[in-house]
């Protein structure tokens, strides 16, 4: 199942990624923007990273709130699809009701192409560090002192690892049964979840919080990593 797992979300996110919204929309019963939007109440600072930045509608957010938005994604098809998906953001905000066929050339998003293991930034460049539901890349031992790295003292890495759909109809329990079997919503998402990621954060040096968010009859388990400020 794992395997069958890494195989369909590496086609997701790689030769259809221009299916990935819909596929998001399908799953969550159209409740995947507000997942993962979820985790702006937490963001502290100006200068943000976001890890896997998708379609990019969490950097539309960030920039629309004039934060120093910086999104890095080791999927080059999605970094066109976010690029292409913040100029047209862009564009229409400027000029509402101009040809689209233009929008192409206004974006004023900074996204590159990377992997978190190896984060090419200079230290204690951001004062967030955002990722939402990401893969096991997010808890290697690798990614978890580049993030450290790159946050000023006192940062925030926050990651949104999990979703659980609660609702009483029959599609939100069958989607919620769907992602128990696929491991994307276990049933007890705060305990398993605890056990996963605060072990290697705590051990990364972090100080760790989780939190459970409700959202739209769903349930959401977000960590709250904190990086000790030096004395």
């Amino acid at each position: 199942m794992r395997t069958l797992l890494r195989f369909f979300f590496d086609l997701l996110y790689h030769p259809f990624a221009f299916t990935y919204d819909l596929v998001a929309f399908t799953v969550s019963l159209g409740r995947w923007k507000d997942w993962v939007l979820s985790v702006v109440p937490f963001i502290e600072g100006t200068r943000i990273l976001e890890i896997g930045h998708g379609p990019g509608h969490l950097q539309r957010v960030l920039l629309s709130r004039n934060l120093v938005a910086v999104g890095m994604d080791e999927s080059a098809p999605m970094g066109r699809l976010a690029k292409r998906n913040l100029a047209r953001q862009a564009f229409s905000a400027k000029h509402p009701n101009s040809n689209p066929s233009y929008q192409h050339s206004y974006t004023q998003s900074n996204l590159t192409r990377g992997i978190a293991q190896y984060l090419p930034f200079s230290t204690e460049s951001f004062e967030t560090v955002i990722a939402t539901f990401p893969s096991e890349y997010i808890a290697d031992a690798r990614t978890l002192p580049e993030v450290k790295r790159c946050l000023t003292n006192g940062g925030r890495f926050i990651v949104l690892p999990v979703a659980m759909l609660m609702g009483r109809g029959i599609l939100d329990r069958l989607m919620s049964l769907l992602f128990r079997v696929t491991h994307q919503s276990p049933e007890d998402p705060l305990e398993i979840f605890s056990k996963r990621f605060e072990r290697p954060f705590i051990e990364a040096g972090f100080q760790v919080k989780i939190k459970q968010v409700e959202v739209k009859s769903s349930l959401l388990v977000i960590v709250i990593a904190t990086k000790p400020s030096s004395r």
